[in-house]
């Protein structure tokens, strides 16, 4: 299989990167909707994506931190703080001087990330003090506003190793950047800048460098401000660097800098000039005895609130001035500030809260790295939330650019993890889904074009998407338990069903034989299960909701056409190892994949495990499509694998291709991306490989991923498929609900856990619509305890299903809620205990539900 079991179950402290691991890593720093500046592995800030649009490889001229030490004995020393640049150093000019790569550096450095938390370890024989660094920005579950702010936050950490004492001063330069549009190459000069303004201010509990422009109104797009500030008392401080010519402005401050670690005021303090960007120096100062240690933060805020439609062509939309979300929050970067340093200490203790209820799980490592790295996609460019209060979403960013506009419904049938931890967010796609993009004859626009109602998306409907949004939409009912939103959203979602029997189901005998557009960007013909699953987990979910409102006629309908799916898509389509395609490739259309082994065949029966629905296929064809699936598409080495399309594995790496044909059969001219790698249909496939208890599987295809991305040859938080940080890959959140064998349903009052790993000793983070925490549980031969904790919001509770062996009896139990008995009685079905309680018990921030099954 390529790995052992000891790799795959491993548990404990995430990976760590040093020396040329360093290379690719960009940790990316900001909130929901903000963009982000990413922390790259050797400790520079890089990547530059604030300004409304992505900038991979953009870094701001003249923008770096430094640190200076002085012995008592008089010996001084001066560095860039990063570790040394990293291979290749080619440039028909030499390397830039803007990013003063000729400044001595540190030898080295080891980083960690378990975001949102980022930490690097410097190391450097000729340092006399440790520098470490933690960095972050606050992501706290179900609290939108406060994740997403537009800011970064670093604080150094320096500790005197020396025997005697040091004076330090710890600096950051920055450009001032307002004016810049982030569309081209950032520069010092160039005509986006002038009448710009660097000003030190002190506001009591903090004090730094506020950045502003005078140039563009506030509707501008290149209207904005920056701040770099502190909470540290003892500063030094230059509000521009002195304007020269060539480099002049780059060695005064070196100079001024490496004499004693102080800045002399240079008297430059009035705008700059046309055509010209300032750069700005805020030095933090600390005396150090033998042993002692200091904390020194730096707060970089950002303020971009205007927007355009840039990405789409329509002359409806294309150009309309759009507006962050953000900017209802805050009034400029020196507001964020504030902000961030009046409420610093409760913003990081909770965010740290959340990361150690997901990183100190019990869960293997792997599957904690990899849910984690890509739930970080919520907060890039990929994803915006605007000033209508609704969440959009590219599928990725090119280098420079959004791209594959917007909320694509087929790609964001994977993606769970916005689902889980912001899930009123999740709720405005589906309401643009059903109440904005809709069509009276229930054809979906799988793509939303913003702003709403000015034109719908033209193209096909898509089979897989426009079904997909019904299961989205019955996952944000259990986790939300809106009557009113289902209401809604209901008329639409109905439509949308009935479409596909115009289109695709003609017969209405829950088969889509119809011309079936879907995510591989071309059109299916005759019946899968790719299709298949999803519309007929859409009928078992459209026949739940229906009931919930009272429309029991259309209830029956949808409960009779998956009962006639469900035998005919067994029937026609197994073939006895795994579901093929009811197709003659060589006369239907182009693309086609007929009778090869297909990834995503089962992906609506995955959907239905995440959202409980059960089985729309027999379990046992179920499980052996899965066990197919790996065995042929699974790659534990792909130096001999052939393929003309685009790349995203290769040599001796890992990884699970789209389709194969290993009873031959393959068209001419398969499918587009049949032979490609994606991460998150891997994802999606290891999840279902876990649902079904084939836990070796699974883990190994998410080892293969994250093997990949090791720092050398990809950056770990970044998952691209058709561009960087692709939406997709947040199906790896579904690791974690399948492993824990979570479910929830806020109408029910229901929570359900059956770990698949350390059943003994079991610790997950887990969320809801009102409130997340961690489920633990130690399981022996006389009985199971539990605990359900609430660290933040609140959960209301009177049902509660765990996993239990079957040679126990689940004989009686005992629930406790803040040390007070609460009546239950106890149940058994299959593999788990049901625990009902005598009346709805609430569970407040703080408080745990105790459980003992003897």
């Amino acid at each position: 299989m390529r790995y052992n079991e000891e790799e795959l179950f491993a548990q404990g402290e995430q990976r760590t990167f040093t020396g040329s691991a360093l290379k690719e890593i960009a940790f990316p720093l900001g909130g929901i909707g903000t963009g982000t500046v990413s922390l790259g592995g050797r400790g520079n800030l890089r990547d530059w994506e604030i300004f409304n649009r992505p900038g991979k490889g953009k870094v701001l001229p003249y923008t770096f931190p430094a640190i200076f030490v002085r012995k008592s004995s008089g010996d001084t020393l001066a560095r860039v703080l990063e570790s040394r640049l990293l291979p290749p150093f080619i440039n028909g000019g030499g390397l830039p001087p803007q990013e003063v790569c000729g400044l001595p550096r540190l030898e080295n450095a080891v980083f960690k990330g378990e975001y949102p938390f980022a930490h690097i370890r410097f190391v450097d024989s000729d340092l006399p003090v440790d520098v470490e660094l933690t960095a972050f920005n606050p992501f706290i579950p179900l609290n939108e506003k406060d994740s997403a702010i537009p800011a970064a936050i670093l604080r150094y950490r320096v500790a005197n190793k020396s025997g005697e004492r040091v004076d330090v001063t710890l600096c950051w330069s920055m450009m001032n950047p307002c004016g810049y549009d982030g569309a081209y190459p950032p520069a010092r000069r160039g005509s986006a800048f002038g009448q710009q303004k660097n000003d030190f201010i002190d506001d009591g509990s903090f004090r730094g460098i506020r950045m502003t422009q005078s140039k563009y109104p506030a509707d501008d797009l290149r209207f904005g401000s920056c701040a770099l500030v502190t909470t540290h008392d003892n500063t030094t401080h230059i509000e521009a660097w002195t304007r020269g010519g060539w480099w002049d402005d780059a060695q005064a401050f070196w100079d001024d800098f490496r004499a004693d670690g102080e800045f002399t005021d240079n008297g430059v303090h009035d705008p700059s000039p046309d055509d010209t960007a300032d750069i700005a120096s805020l030095g933090l100062k600390v005396s150090l005895a033998p042993g002692e240690a200091a904390e020194l933060p730096f707060v970089f805020t950002w303020y971009f609130p205007n927007r355009e439609n840039y990405w789409n062509r329509e002359e409806e939309v294309r150009g309309a001035k759009l507006r962050n979300r953000y900017a209802d929050f805050w009034s400029d970067a020196w507001d964020v500030a504030r902000y961030v340093v009046n409420n610093l200490g409760r913003l990081e203790a909770e965010s740290r809260q959340f990361a150690d209820a997901l990183y100190r799980s019990t869960l293997p490592r792997i599957v904690l790295d990899a849910a984690g790295a890509n739930m970080s996609i919520i907060r890039t460019t990929t994803c915006l939330w605007l000033d209508d209060d609704r969440f959009y979403g590219f599928e990725g960013c090119r280098d420079d650019a959004g791209c594959c506009p917007m909320n694509c419904t087929h790609v964001y049938n994977y993606e769970q993890a916005l689902a889980f931890l912001f899930p009123r967010l999740e709720r405005t796609m589906r309401i643009t889904d059903f109440t904005n993009n809709v069509e009276e004859n229930g054809k979906m626009a799988f793509r939303t074009h913003v702003p709403l109602g000015r034109t719908l998306h033209k193209f096909h409907a898509a089979a897989d998407g426009q079904m997909g949004c019904i299961l989205k939409l019955y996952r944000e009912y259990l986790m939300s338990g809106d009557l009113d939103f289902l209401k809604l959203v209901y008329p639409g979602a109905k439509k949308s069903l009935q479409y596909a029997w115009t289109e695709w189901d003609k017969d209405q005998d829950g088969v889509m034989e119809g011309i079936q557009h879907n995510t591989y960007d071309i059109e299916f013909v005759g019946a899968n299960t790719m299709m298949g699953t999803l519309y007929l987990g859409a009928l078992k979910a459209m026949e739940k909701m229906a009931a919930i409102l009272g429309d029991q006629e259309f209830s029956a309908t949808c409960a009779e056409l998956f009962q006639s799916g469900f035998e005919k898509h067994s029937q026609k389509l197994f073939n006895g190892e795994y579901f093929v395609q009811d197709c003659d490739v060589e006369t239907a259309p182009r693309y086609q994949f007929g009778s090869g082994c297909l990834s995503d065949q089962l992906l609506g029966q995955w959907f239905c495990e995440v959202v409980n629905l059960g089985c729309v296929l027999p379990p046992d064809q179920v499980q052996k499509a899965l066990e197919s699936i790996f065995r042929y598409n699974w790659k534990p080495d792909l130096s001999r694998h052939e393929s003309v399309q685009r790349t995203y594995a290769l040599n001796d790496e890992a990884g699970l291709l789209l389709c194969t044909w290993p009873h031959g059969g393959r068209p001419r001219f398969p499918f587009t991306y049949a032979d490609e790698v994606w991460t998150g249909i891997e994802y999606q496939v290891a999840a279902h490989l876990i649902y079904e208890d084939m836990l070796d599987e699974g883990l190994a295809i998410v080892k293969g991923v994250r093997d990949r991305h090791d720092g050398i040859a990809r950056n770990p938080w970044n998952e691209f498929e058709c561009g960087h940080h692709y939406a997709r890959a947040m199906a790896s959140w579904s690791l974690i609900l399948a492993l824990s064998g979570y479910h929830y349903s806020a109408p029910e009052k229901t929570i359900a856990f059956a770990p698949k790993v350390n059943a003994s000793d079991f610790r997950c983070f887990y969320s809801t619509g009102s409130g997340w925490g961690v489920y633990a549980q130690q399981l022996t031969s006389s009985g199971l305890a539990a605990k359900i904790g609430v660290t933040w919001g609140e959960l209301e509770l009177q049902r509660i299903e765990v996993g239990i062996p079957s040679d126990l009896a689940a004989a009686s139990a005992v629930v406790e809620v803040g040390g007070k008995r609460v009546g239950c009685s106890v149940g058994r079905e299959d593999d788990k205990a049901i625990i009902t309680l005598a009346s709805p018990v609430k569970i407040n921030a703080g408080e745990e539900l105790e459980l003992n099954i003897s």
